[in-house]
């Protein structure tokens, strides 16, 4: 019996495509810059900076995909694969490998340890993601306005977005400075909030149809302009504020929580199985 081909929508896959290539991409500019680092300290900075970027960059595309999957009603089983299969590279390789060669390397026996726990957990969060999915296409329950777990593509943009910040502070330098030591603290921390109980809003209703007040589109507004214009720490603020509004959240009120994440809650069913085939 021959296989069903899958469906597969272009504009979607295309992001999701973009993706990848930004993490393979930050991949080999860090293999490059492991190779300089001992002998041309400056080149070997200057790679590490530009897969940051990929990083950040694999972020944006991976916020794209899926808006412009529901925004279509063209979410499908085939792009959640491949969206997960893209993630592992560009979310899960890339920033462990990353933190393994500015900081681990100096550490041969635990080096590898911490690098790979976390590129574990990001792939068993993404396996879980993917069960309670096809629960939910099953009829099972799952709740597709929050995560459970802190989402991998945030915590790989947390990892890049610090990463940038020490860069920018050690400008001029070879090395990144003591500071560097925080990052496998982090990429621990981060291994554990990817598998804890902690609910994150995904805002997977908000899309180009979202009706917002005009205060609300300013306050939009300046958060773009302020991360244009401090892109050197902005980002870390940014992914930072969302990890902590995971441990904040449940103590706030429900209304608090509506404003914040910009009435996700308040989405009708109807309008949400319109989304969802």
């Amino acid at each position: 019996m021959s296989e069903q081909q899958p469906k597969i929508y272009l504009l979607p896959n295309l992001m999701t495509a973009g993706n990848l290539f930004c993490g393979f991409t930050a991949t080999l500019k860090i293999l490059e810059g492991a190779l300089l680092q001992s002998s041309n300290p400056d080149a070997a900075g200057n790679l590490f900076h530009s897969a940051v970027w990929f990083i950040l960059g694999a972020c944006f595309f991976d916020l794209l995909d899926g808006r412009l999957a529901r925004l279509g009603g063209h979410d499908s089983v085939f792009g959640r694969e491949f969206d997960s299969l893209a993630d592992i590279v560009s979310f899960g390789v890339a920033p462990a490998l990353m933190v393994y060669r500015i900081v681990l390397q100096e550490f041969p026996r635990a080096c590898w340890i911490i690098a790979f726990i976390y590129l574990a957990c990001g792939a068993l969060r993404l396996a879980r993601f993917n069960s309670a999915a096809a629960n939910h296409n099953g009829n099972g329950p799952n709740d597709q306005r929050n995560f459970t777990g802190f989402p991998i593509p945030a915590a790989a943009g947390l990892i890049a977005s610090i990463t940038l910040f020490l860069l920018w502070l050690a400008e001029g330098e070879h090395r990144l400075g003591n500071w560097r030591f925080v990052l496998p603290p982090l990429l621990l921390f981060l291994s554990f909030m990817m598998f804890s109980r902690f609910q994150y809003p995904s805002f997977k209703a908000l899309n180009w149809k979202t009706k917002k007040s005009i205060p609300r589109f300013l306050v939009i507004i300046l958060i773009i302009v302020f991360t244009w214009l401090f892109y050197e720490w902005m980002p870390a603020v940014l992914f930072l504020s969302y990890l902590l509004y995971g441990f904040l959240r449940p103590w706030l009120s429900r209304e608090w929580r509506r404003e914040i994440e910009e009435e996700i809650g308040e989405e009708p069913a109807a309008e949400t199985a319109e989304h969802t085939p």
